[in-house]
């Protein structure tokens, strides 16, 4: 039995929806919107996802028009709602990034519709998939400059903030223009890096890198065991990665299976997103895929504010637990950063009912 088979049936009563939005604001030009997706059963049970949508315009068309536009009642199973949202317009005007954006909230409307029927069914989905949750290891991932980007050259003084209040962590890094020789040579010095996101597959957008091939020289040489995700591979840089692919990890780019069939070489690990694949469906048949094919597999979020954190962390803890997950606590996001935080490996904290990570 797959792992969709295994929730696909349970039942699923839902009698009215809400919306509430979540925001934080790292500095003066960025301000991170999420809004939660609450699914209420007819005994006051409720189910809760997170929208974890990018442009805080559709956040803000969600709350004011989604109680309006958006009618999910009805009794279901998981896999029959699933399929109404294929009919169902979840966005009460066009989202600014399309498809992307389309799966985002569909991930957030089914991850909500899971913990909503677990709840009613009074089981966790670790006792249904039949897994055991497993202490969770964990990175922290930064930039380490301005955010927009600007000229200025880039210092290590986060990394190294972090490091003495937090000693041990490791760190998922963005390699920019930015990046120095002299800043490099700190970092390796640290023992800390696991991995660098040089966000090559990004097109358009505010955290976009101009590919340099001397920027990739430098940090494959300087870092010899960290992963590399999502490079930009073109005629200046594949000769420099064709040596390295087996560290290469896919992160943009993978909505599905197929997707990571198509990657320029096959991956000894991917980077799995939960919000990227939409239906649960399509989340569970990557799982399996990588279990069957001996793919390796860390999890990803997107700066979620609220429970999303916790369901991007139980699934990490059930599926791939002691591998770079990129879902540290909310905590490690904050602009300043907070005073005792948990520290990696994470405690399973699952809930005795639901799709809830309850630390």
């Amino acid at each position: 039995m797959s792992s969709y088979e295994r929730i696909a049936e349970l039942p699923l009563e839902i009698e009215s929806l809400g919306f509430e939005g979540r925001e934080l604001q790292f500095n003066e030009e960025f301000t991170r919107a999420t809004t939660l997706i609450q699914l209420h059963g007819p005994d006051g049970e409720t189910g809760v996802g997170e929208d974890v949508v990018y442009d805080e315009i559709d956040h803000v068309n969600l709350q004011a028009d989604g109680p309006k536009t958006i009618d999910l009642a009805g009794s279901y199973t998981l896999d029959s709602f699933s399929k109404r949202l294929d009919e169902t317009e979840l966005f009460p005007a066009p989202p600014v990034r399309g498809e992307v954006s389309e799966l985002y909230r569909r991930w957030a409307f089914e991850s909500a519709a899971l913990d909503l029927a677990l709840t009613q069914a009074g089981r966790s989905l670790a006792d249904v998939l039949e897994r055991e949750p497993h202490p969770l290891n964990f990175v922290v991932s930064m930039r380490l400059g301005s955010f927009p980007p600007n000229d200025e050259p880039e210092k290590p003084d986060r990394v190294l903030r972090l490091l003495e209040r937090y000693p041990g962590t490791k760190l998922k890094l963005d390699p920019t223009n930015q990046w120095t020789r002299e800043l490099v040579d700190v970092l390796v010095g640290t023992g800390a890096i696991d991995s660098l996101d040089l966000k090559g597959q990004y097109k358009g957008t505010v955290v976009d890198v101009e590919t340099d091939p001397e920027l990739y020289r430098m940090v494959i040489e300087a870092f010899p065991d960290a992963w590399l995700e999502d490079p930009d591979v073109s005629e200046q840089t594949k000769a420099l990665l064709d040596p390295v692919s087996d560290r290469v990890t896919w992160d943009a780019p993978i909505h599905s299976v197929a997707d990571v069939l198509d990657r320029p070489w096959r991956p000894r690990m991917v980077n799995i997103k939960p919000s990227r694949f939409g239906p649960l469906s399509n989340l569970f048949e990557m799982y399996d895929w990588c279990e069957r094919e001996g793919v390796q597999a860390y999890g990803g979020g997107q700066t979620e504010l609220g429970p999303g954190r916790g369901h991007i962390q139980y699934l990490a803890s059930l599926f791939h637990p002691d591998t770079p997950n990129d879902t540290a606590p909310s905590g490690y996001n904050e602009p300043e950063l907070p005073d005792g935080l948990l520290t990696s490996p994470l405690e399973p904290s699952i809930a005795p009912a639901g799709f809830r990570w309850q630390q």
